[in-house]
């Protein structure tokens, strides 16, 4: 059964792969560096499963009793009452609840420009996935208090401005419980040089993506060569520093398409570091498989 309302798309699932599971969507997801898309609460049967599969959102678990397993980049976790799991944007996953006891979780779903980078300051990577609390009162209210403000609150954006807020002190608390491996991230003892100049890397063209970027200042800023600063940061990150760029550009672009604004082609072109719309039309759809003004159109369909 699904009930809309004013500000809130919540579904409530009947079926025999659950015994309760209700999803409570973002009807107005902000765009910018943190997006909260939706959360949710399940009990699915014993023996449940998704997966193998993809998303292109992250996607955060919180086990709150029994247990299941969860696999990501080719490692199974056995997870049971307390333990959080991160499912990572295009990397391929699957989570199956234990078939005698199986879990009852909560969840909430988010992307944005800066996620990544702000998953990876926290010590959060798909090699290192999953966090343990022993008291999970604290993390259990904030998603229920997320849930609550999606359902209840009359204007949507203003749901949105307080589950953000909420979505970010979930995610300080996983990072504070994720301490060691938080540490072992930031520590500047324990990291290589070159490791701490991509970590800037990353936050400069994270923020700094609508002014003229060159690789080549950044890359001399930093104290390396191009070729061998662009080296490191694939290896860091799977992809090349213009990549990485592309892709934040074309992320920020995306949302200002379909975000309550009525900015033109070439405002939006602009607005993400192109002066010339066309070019930036043509790396839109290159990227997205249509034009900027076409997935506008086809957002607003919807």
């Amino acid at each position: 059964m699904t009930e809309t309302k004013a500000n809130r798309n919540i579904v409530y699932l009947d079926n025999p792969d659950h015994y309760s599971f209700a999803d409570y969507n973002n009807s107005q997801p902000a765009a910018g560096e943190l997006s909260l898309l939706f959360s949710g609460e399940g009990k699915p049967i014993g023996g449940h499963f998704i997966g193998p599969a993809v998303h292109n959102y992250y996607l955060v678990h919180t086990v709150m009793s029994g247990r299941g397993t969860f696999e990501i980049a080719g490692v199974q976790y056995e997870c049971a009452q307390g333990d959080t799991f991160i499912i990572f944007p295009n990397e391929l996953f699957t989570y199956r609840a234990d078939e005698n006891e199986p879990w009852h979780y909560m969840w909430v779903a988010f992307k944005g420009h800066l996620a990544e980078h702000l998953l990876l300051t926290l010590g959060f990577s798909p090699a290192q996935p999953v966090v343990h609390a022993d008291d999970m009162h604290h993390l259990s209210a904030l998603y229920s208090q997320i849930r609550g403000t999606l359902e209840t609150t009359p204007f949507p954006e203003l749901a949105d401005l307080e589950a953000s807020g909420l979505l970010r002190v979930l995610l300080k608390e996983l990072g504070l419980l994720n301490a060691t491996n938080l540490a072992a991230a930031n520590s500047p003892a324990a990291m290589p040089d070159i490791s701490r100049q991509i970590k800037q890397a990353i936050r400069w063209l994270s923020y700094q993506y609508a002014q003229p970027v060159s690789i080549e200042d950044l890359s001399r800023s930093l104290g390396y060569h191009r070729t061998h600063l662009s080296k490191m940061f694939k290896q860091a990150t799977g992809i090349s520093p213009m990549q990485f760029l592309l892709k934040v550009r074309m992320e920020r672009a995306r949302e200002l398409l379909y975000g309550q604004n009525h900015l033109s082609i070439d405002q939006v072109a602009s607005s993400v570091g192109y002066p010339d719309a066309l070019y930036f039309s043509k790396q839109f759809r290159k990227t997205f498989g249509c034009s900027p003004s076409e997935y506008r159109l086809q957002y607003r369909g919807r």
